[in-house]
């Protein structure tokens, strides 16, 4: 690099990514919205696919929608409840994580509001790092499962006292990415309590 750009670098502030501003505009817009609102926005800002689901059987039928448009064969889902779901439609799942599966069937700890990431933690991607997991996720979770910020969902879990390798992921579309691969596509299936 020549010493003039050197020089016009230092003098010339350097502006922000247009993602990151939309973000935070995005962010600073919502700061006075409902948690389940603002959560809704940024989550799908960031490249997620929400969907509220009334109840089980609305749940069960957004579920089978995904897995038909998505085209998912195999999928990697351990937990008891959710494998029911999966049973019912008739989706072949493994309790182990497989190469083979184009898809991960979980539920999470938290839904982070402020920032509209979601928290993992072993209990639910068992050891596995959220890297590993298929680039297609599906989510199950309830709407008390939305807290304010990290620290609310630290909190919580820290009172739990069961937790382990916690971990946050987002679709990364904007600068708010922690998956290490960028074509991840989070599908949450968001049921009232």
């Amino acid at each position: 690099m020549s010493i003039f750009k050197k020089i016009i670098k230092k003098i010339v502030p350097q502006q922000e990514p247009a993602d990151e501003r939309n973000v935070a505009r995005l962010a600073d817009q919502l700061k006075n919205a409902d948690p389940d609102y603002r959560f809704a926005q940024l989550f799908t800002h960031d490249g997620g696919f929400f969907n509220y689901c009334g109840d089980e059987a609305e749940a069960l039928q957004t579920l089978n929608q995904i897995i038909k448009i998505e085209e998912i064969q195999s999928v990697y889902c351990f937990d008891e409840d959710l494998k029911n779901f999966l049973s019912v439609i008739n989706v072949k799942y493994t309790p182990v994580l497989e190469l083979f599966n184009d898809a991960a069937f979980i539920t999470c700890e938290y839904l982070m509001a402020d920032s509209g990431r979601i928290m993992l933690t072993s209990n639910n991607i068992q050891h596995y790092p959220s890297s590993r997991l298929p680039d297609k996720i599906i989510i199950m979770a309830t709407v008390s499962q939305i807290v304010t910020n990290l620290n609310e969902a630290m909190m919580k879990v820290k009172r739990q006292g069961t937790c382990k390798n916690l971990t946050s992921i987002s679709c990364g579309k904007g600068q708010l990415e922690t998956m290490e691969k960028a074509n991840t596509k989070i599908f949450l299936l968001l049921l009232e309590d």
